[in-house]
């Protein structure tokens, strides 16, 4: 979305993506007139925390509860890999609302809220649980 003004209403939630580690630059969203939204962005595969970037937010956007659980999605997505290349460049990440009362701005909420504090600060990302 280079070039592009974003909506307002993704203000919050891009400029909240713009501090998590290894987001990278290039971040492009949409509202439809019915509420429903996205925001797709790219995280640094080779990035020490992208892992736990993917974890965290899988957690909180997919599964933090699971007899309530957020009108949202976080997930991959990809061109074809056969016609383009490896993940490195080019696997995105999305994140979707699933009713239009989940706004960009409850999701910044939500992230912001259970995420390391401050989010941009890497040693407050718990790491020492790590298999690798």
């Amino acid at each position: 979305m280079q070039g592009k003004q974003h909506d307002p209403r993704f203000e919050t939630l891009l400029a909240f993506l713009a501090k998590v580690p290894g987001i990278t630059p290039g971040i492009g969203c949409d509202i439809d007139p019915d509420g429903q939204w996205w925001v797709k962005f790219g995280i640094d595969i080779a990035h020490p925390l992208a892992w736990h970037v993917v974890q965290e937010f899988g957690h909180v956007l997919n599964y933090l509860s699971l007899n309530e659980p957020l009108p949202s999605r976080f997930m991959p997505v990809s061109a074809p890999p056969y016609m383009n290349g490896g993940p490195a460049d080019f696997l995105a990440w999305v994140i979707e609302n699933t009713h239009p009362a989940f706004t960009p701005a409850l999701a910044a909420e939500w992230l912001e809220g259970r995420l390391p504090q401050p989010v941009d600060d890497l040693s407050q990302w718990v790491t020492d649980h790590d298999d690798d």
